[in-house]
């Protein structure tokens, strides 16, 4: 991640999404990104962990929020118990202020996945949902939520039309061409604002990552 090593160029490549991401957004009210794949292993959860640390160094409030109910990984990468989070939440058990972890970083909590459920989407589905996102933006400056991949499930469809904008992940070295056509038009199809893509392992001099916008 970004914080062990602040200097790398890497991390620059971080806080240069962080620039445009804030140069992308539509308006003031832009608080909940949505980051998601065509497919798995991707690099999507690496990518809104460390967006969510860049965000929070630059002074912003921040909750970064595992919404992958599938295979969850944020519990992992801070090594925290899985026991509460947001499936937790969205079954009205539970608070937020209760529920997020500090995550060691200034300003950047955590809203871990909680109990795997055995229909997120339909617990994505409910209105809990709604009233849960207007919660984190009353409470955070950015949320930034990582979902399961597009084309595997719809939970991150359900997502992608509740946020105020969505980042696709695209791994260069990995993705097919008509996998992310498709991710895009599923986008569309939910009504979600494509903010931009991230395209991860995008070789071009020292750089290891590259941002496109491609909202109009």
């Amino acid at each position: 991640m970004v914080r062990s090593n602040p200097q790398s160029i890497t991390t620059e490549q971080y806080r240069t999404i962080r620039t445009n991401i804030n140069f992308s957004m539509p308006g003031p009210d832009t608080q909940t990104i949505l980051f998601t794949s065509a497919a798995k292993e991707e690099g999507k959860s690496t990518t809104s962990c460390n967006m969510a640390i860049v965000f929070a160094e630059a002074g912003k409030r921040v909750l970064l929020v595992d919404a992958d109910m599938r295979r969850p990984t944020l519990h992992h990468t801070f090594q925290m118990a899985n026991k509460i989070g947001l499936s937790n939440l969205l079954l009205k058990k539970g608070r937020l202020q209760d529920t997020v972890r500090r995550s060691g970083v200034p300003g950047l909590d955590l809203l871990l996945c909680g109990q795997i459920p055995p229909n997120p989407a339909e617990l994505l589905s409910t209105p809990a949902l709604d009233d849960l996102l207007e919660e984190m933006k009353s409470k955070y400056d950015i949320v930034i939520i990582d979902s399961p991949p597009l084309l595997s499930v719809t939970d991150s469809k359900i997502l992608a039309n509740k946020c105020d904008a969505t980042v696709l992940v695209v791994n260069t070295g990995k993705s097919e061409k008509d996998s992310v056509i498709k991710a895009r038009d599923a986008l569309v199809t939910s009504k979600a604002f494509i903010m931009g893509v991230v395209m991860n392992n995008y070789q071009m001099s020292k750089d290891n990552y590259y941002y496109q916008n491609y909202s109009k």
